[in-house]
């Protein structure tokens, strides 16, 4: 005959202190994502899931939180990140879900003259809240940027940097990885690829050269781009140029929320 073990964490708490959130952090685990070219992909995320605590329990079943992602192993994606809060807060009896999941993912790009193909990687974070009818997605894409002052003042030439392209956006439906990564790498000087030949480099110098822009320009153009994506409600959008000639970055952001269609920031 089994043994009845103590339930330890259901037992009540005379402190009278709630907890938003309490749950497991930075979990390793592998998990499938919507693809928009394959229909989906493998890779590994880092994943948080949070729920709340009322004042009379002392704590709650972590091991339970591992169950509930296993069973969405093979797709989690923004299509079930509800099923997954809902489940959170019914296996739990909690009133608030959260979960988080940060993940690499990977987008073959050809190369713009020799169409040589390369893997290139970008890190998505992907989070929702039971009490929010939204999901949130952010994206980091890197880009090139030269400097229209810098083309302006010289002979010849003109300074350019790596630049950190940061889009968050807000959304009830579907928005695709890959139209976030295409409106980013449109709004700057050029697009970055994993892999080039001498003439891939000769066509993107010269592309640069003749788009320069300032950090300014690079999220007023992707703010113009995402405004007219249908489905969001809310974006942000941030980049980061690494200056090469100065110790210092450059950084600029816009916010802007579509909900109420005018477009405020």
């Amino acid at each position: 005959m089994r043994r009845s073990l103590r339930d330890i964490q259901s037992e009540p708490d005379t402190r009278n202190m709630p907890i938003n959130k309490v749950g497991v952090k930075d979990i390793s685990y592998p998990v499938v994502v919507l693809d928009r070219a394959d229909g989906e992909q493998h890779t590994v995320a880092r994943v948080n899931m949070y729920v709340n605590l009322p004042h009379h329990f002392r704590g709650t079943h972590m091991s339970r939180f591992i169950e509930i992602l296993n069973k969405y192993r093979r797709g989690i994606s923004t299509l079930n990140i509800r099923d997954i809060l809902n489940e959170m807060k019914e296996t739990l009896q909690a009133e608030t879900s959260h979960f988080e999941i940060e993940f690499p993912y990977f987008i073959t790009k050809h190369a713009p003259v020799s169409g040589e193909p390369a893997k290139m990687e970008y890190r998505c974070r992907i989070s929702g809240s039971s009490d929010e009818d939204f999901y949130t997605m952010e994206i980091n894409v890197p880009v090139l940027s030269l400097c229209p002052c810098s083309k302006e003042i010289s002979r010849y030439g003109g300074h350019n940097q790596r630049s950190m392209l940061s889009v968050t956006v807000k959304a009830r439906e579907k928005i695709w990885i890959e139209t976030i990564v295409e409106i980013a790498e449109s709004s700057a000087s050029s697009d970055i690829y994993s892999l080039l030949k001498r003439e891939d480099e000769k066509y993107i110098t010269e592309r640069a050269y003749e788009n320069p822009v300032f950090v300014e320009d690079i999220v007023r153009n992707a703010a113009q781009k995402l405004r007219d994506i249908p489905g969001i409600l809310w974006f942000s959008v941030e980049s980061e140029n690494f200056e090469s000639i100065h110790n210092h970055s450059a950084y600029a952001q816009i916010q802007m929320s579509l909900e109420d269609g005018h477009g405020n920031g």
